[in-house]
């Protein structure tokens, strides 16, 4: 029996990526762009579901773990948290289709405090596709709860990018060796 497969596309937002994004991880993240784009329309194309699991956040909240680690960014309200160049576009094309979800979330993990997994399991989804930033932080943590609820996970490793090279290169090892995730690229 074939499984029933979801892209989780992570925090691809001109915070993250643009060059001037408020904490972006630059070259490597603005490097993924056709890939992502050519991975999130292949999965909305076949009738996938896809999540955009993209972080939202309020100025100064005095609440928030990460207004402590982190400048302010992917501000409500702001072009910070619009996606990343040509993603913007495919999402807008197709944010009414049933199997496109726009999804906010506060925290590192795209399972922390959302309805992500009430959605994935109300369609009988066990495999989950990973692409998005930063590899060694959001990707991580929603990998480690995608794990601990049994999942499968692939990492799309051509896909995923972070502003720290060897927190990078740490995390992909992590997907494969402690978490048994497929690590995979265009090819392979």
């Amino acid at each position: 029996m074939e499984k029933k497969r979801a892209l989780i596309n992570v925090d691809y937002t001109i915070d993250f990526v643009a060059a001037d994004g408020a904490l972006t991880c630059g070259v490597p993240g603005q490097a993924l762009e056709a890939r992502m784009t050519e991975i999130t329309k292949e999965f909305i194309d076949n009738g996938d579901y896809v999540v955009f699991a993209i972080d939202v956040h309020k100025e100064n909240d005095p609440f928030h773990p990460e207004t402590k680690l982190f400048p302010p960014h992917n501000l409500e309200g702001t072009v910070g948290r619009k996606l990343y160049g040509e993603l913007e576009e495919l999402y807008h094309a197709n944010k009414h289709a049933a199997h496109v979800y726009w999804m906010d979330k506060t925290r590192y993990s795209a399972f922390a405090g959302t309805d992500l997994e009430l959605q994935l399991r109300a369609r009988g989804i066990t495999e989950l596709h990973l692409v998005g930033v930063c590899t060694d932080i959001c990707v991580l943590h929603t990998a480690v709860d995608a794990y601990n609820k049994g999942y499968d996970i692939v990492i799309h490793e051509d896909a995923v990018a972070s502003f720290d090279p060897e927190g990078h290169a740490w995390a992909l090892r992590h997907f494969k060796g402690t978490l048994g995730a497929k690590v995979v690229k265009k090819g392979e």
